[in-house]
């Protein structure tokens, strides 16, 4: 301070004509303090020497105090009257409450910065469970109430929140120390000053508790005392926030030429002195120690008195001199920027300190090292912090090495910078320590809250079937889209699987060998009655209809194919229509087969001239009128609303079935129903004709077939409805295999027998006799 007022005072720019004064009570106590306040207040009655200095009957402002506790209490004395005090380290940020503390500047940053910079520290590292120490005063119970409510913006929680002073009972400490023991934070914040901070190390030093990670605020991390004190280990690691390094250009050299005789009143200088140079400057107070020469010189010797390169908080000294002297200049100056308007200019003997309250308002200027200097409406200066992590330097102490640094007139998401310097944790872990009240939920999980515990306690529950967290700490899971499904670890979606009736299936391949064989036996029967179609056997049941019967059969058998393999807009379409077509095509065969039986019949009996009208020519046309109306059918299906693939996801939640969906449910009933319609004729007209005199009657075999025919049809109808997914395809599939395999074997297997087996049995005669004996039973 008094560096800055000699260079202020000698600086031709700065306040021309002007000598700042100052008197410097160097008491300590908080009634100290206050009664030095009031002294400054009342009015200074110390005489001044020089006689042409003209002094003011009151300072114009207070430069201190260091803590926040004194300054609390004279503050709001010294704001009644209209007196600007600037604090260089008091940073309780109860201090910015202008209504109570109208005239309070400092050029500290405020603990709000700090909290919030401590906040952001503990969630930079990914600590949510922590607890908290203060000390027992204003500055480290709103300090730590502002971390709380700043760590409540990040979702950390604090599992303890205590307070101790230095004057408290033993017991007190005790039961922190207690707490702390049984808690399960690994990290600590430390809200107090050095004083507190080496009370509560030497007693977990004492009880053996170590592995905590500690956090301080400005008021200790930096203390040079800190290696003084019993168990400082445990302090080891610490991290916390701290002004800025600063240099003072000159003040190194101004402190090497100090020497007692400057400060003769000064038992600060006096005591330093002796203690520096071992002598004593009082011969009759230390009559054992060597008499001090009097040519004593700092320059020759190293101390930490003179050392500029831990220089932070006089810094803030210096900056609040200026702004002081700032202030006057411009108030001198009638400077055009005055608070005040229809001002004259004052004369230095003529102002009030509510005067210069008003100019420092409005100061801002820049130190000589390029820091900006100004105050904002609650007189805060800029909040800039450095990081600072206590490592154990060469020469055995414990030092603040700087890893990061915060600056609050950055935006949010950039104010808090770590450096690449590595960082000493506590208890000497390699590692940065974890402090969690739970492990974090890994992805394929989800928290949920345990009752009656902070947010920050809570259980890992793994997520459903068909849902997936992919972050860590998620606080639900995400369902998956409707064609994806959850894979084992729960943390991605993956494609459900997509499953059809295919070649690749055991019952695909099942059903398709028996439509090749179908098909097979089909071409064989058909090759069979095509080399015996002059045998009577063939040309007595209609050989045409026969062929075209085997030849829709082979339609039949084919189109089963068509129900295997990956459903497609044109496969889903063909197949439906190509069944119910191909199956109308035989059942009106064998319709046309069984009315030639009953019309054959009728032609033999006396004076019938009915089969004239029931020639070859009327059968291929009733065929192909029964079969195109099968055609309209489907035409009209198609039109309206045809089948098409569709993704089942309702029948498996892992699965997606792919299917043909019919479209229209009446299209589907319409073909089933003409075929079930015309099967039904079929089987009423053989039932009537299969006891007819035919050598060759062919009815009864096709009352069989139609027999089972509609029984398949008739069990396919609930068996199609009931069953799941690909299986619905091999249900129809089935169907069709088993009705067309029943036409085969009851109507010509028969005849391929007699044929191939009973040739004997194929004649004319054969035939004459047989129906010779049918007639005389009639």
């Amino acid at each position: 301070m008094i560096f800055a007022i000699n260079e202020i005072n000698k600086n031709p720019e700065m306040l021309p004509g002007v000598r700042i004064g100052y008197k410097i009570y160097n008491n300590c106590g908080t009634m100290d303090i206050l009664r030095a306040a009031l002294a400054l207040v009342s009015g200074l009655k110390t005489e001044v020497s020089d006689e042409n200095c003209t002094k003011s009957d009151t300072v114009q402002a207070i430069i201190g105090h260091s803590g926040s506790s004194p300054t609390i209490a004279f503050a709001q004395v010294v704001g009644r009257f209209q007196i600007p005090v600037i604090s260089h380290f008091a940073t309780c940020a109860c201090l910015s409450n202008r209504k109570e503390y109208p005239t309070f500047y400092r050029t500290i940053p405020s603990d709000y910065y700090q909290s919030k910079a401590l906040a952001k520290l503990v969630k930079y590292f990914g600590w949510t469970w922590v607890g908290a120490i203060a000390v027992n005063n204003e500055y480290g119970l709103n300090g730590i109430a502002a971390f709380i409510q700043a760590a409540e913006d990040y979702k950390v929680c604090v599992e303890y929140s205590e307070a101790f002073s230095s004057s408290d009972p033993p017991h007190a400490l005790q039961e922190i120390v207690q707490t702390i023991k049984h808690s399960t934070a690994k990290v600590i914040i430390a809200f107090m000053s050095h004083r507190e901070i080496k009370l509560l190390a030497s007693e977990l030093y004492k009880e053996n508790i170590t592995g905590l990670q500690w956090i301080g605020s400005d008021a200790w991390i930096t203390d040079p005392s800190l290696t003084d004190s019993i168990g400082y280990t445990i302090l080891l690691g610490s991290l916390g926030f701290t002004v800025t390094k600063a240099t003072i250009p000159g003040l190194e050299e101004y402190l090497k030429q100090i020497h007692p005789s400057q400060f003769p009143d000064s038992q600060f200088v006096r005591d330093f002195w002796e203690a520096v140079f071992d002598c004593s400057l009082n011969k009759t107070v230390n009559p054992q120690k060597k008499p001090c020469s009097g040519f004593e010189s700092l320059q020759t010797v190293s101390l930490q008195f003179t050392d500029m390169t831990e220089f932070r908080f006089a810094k803030n000294v210096y900056k609040s001199v200026y702004a002081v002297a700032h202030a006057l200049n411009s108030l001198f100056k009638c400077d055009d920027a005055r608070p005040f308007s229809n001002a004259s200019c004052y004369a230095p003997k003529h102002f009030q300190p509510w005067e210069v309250l008003e100019y420092l308002n409005s100061v801002n200027f820049t130190t000589s090292d390029g820091e900006r200097v100004y105050f904002d409406d609650n007189g805060d200066s800029p909040a800039r912090y450095e990081l600072v992590n206590l490592q154990m330097q060469n020469r055995g102490t414990m030092e603040g090495e700087t890893v990061g640094i915060f600056d609050a007139s950055l935006q949010d998401d950039s104010q808090f910078i770590m450096s690449n310097i590595s960082v000493v944790w506590g208890n000497g872990l390699t590692e940065v320590p974890v402090s969690d009240c739970s492990k974090k939920c890994l992805p394929g999980t989800y928290k949920v809250l345990q009752k009656g515990k902070p947010i920050c306690c809570h259980d890992c529950i793994p997520c459903p079937a068909g849902e997936i967290s992919n972050l860590t700490e998620s606080p639900q899971c995400m369902k998956c889209p409707p064609e994806f499904w959850s894979n084992k670890e729960r943390d991605a979606c993956i494609p459900k699987l997509i499953e059809f009736l295919t070649y690749n299936d055991i019952l695909g391949i099942l059903l398709a060998i028996f439509s090749l064989l179908g098909i097979f036996l089909t071409m064989i029967t058909t090759l069979i009655f095509y080399n015996y179609k002059e045998t009577p056997l063939v040309r007595a049941n209609n050989s045409e209809l026969s062929f075209l019967l085997l030849f829709s059969l082979t339609l039949c058998f084919l189109c089963s194919l068509t129900f295997i393999g990956r459903p497609s807009e044109w496969s889903c379409m063909l197949r439906h229509t190509a069944f119910g077509i191909t199956f109308v095509l035989c059942i009106s065969c064998v319709l046309g087969k069984t009315i030639v039986v009953l019309i054959a019949f009728r032609a033999t009996l006396p004076g019938s001239n009915v089969m004239k009208w029931f020639g070859l020519a009327q059968q291929r046309f009733s065929v192909l009128a029964l079969t195109f109306v099968q055609v309209l059918i489907c035409i009209l299906w198609l039109s309206i609303s045809p089948p098409f693939p569709f993704m089942n996801l309702s029948l498996h939640e892992d699965i997606i079935i792919l299917q043909c969906h019919l479209g229209t449910t009446i299209g589907f009933c319409a073909v089933l129903g003409y075929i079930g319609l015309l099967a039904v004729l079929c089987f009423v007209f053989a039932f009537l004709a299969r006891k007819l005199p035919d050598n060759f009657n062919e009815a009864k075999f096709i009352t069989f077939s139609m027999l089972i025919f509609c029984t398949v049809w008739i069990t396919f109808i609930p068996a199609y409805v009931s069953s799941p997914g690909k299986f619905i395809d091999a249900v129809e599939i089935f169907a069709i295999l088993a009705s067309s395999y029943g036409l085969l074997f009851c109507i010509f297997l028969p005849k391929c027998y007699i044929i191939l087996f009973r040739p004997e049995q194929n004649t004319k005669k054969h035939m004459m006799e047989r129906t010779s004996k049918t007639d005389a039973q009639y």
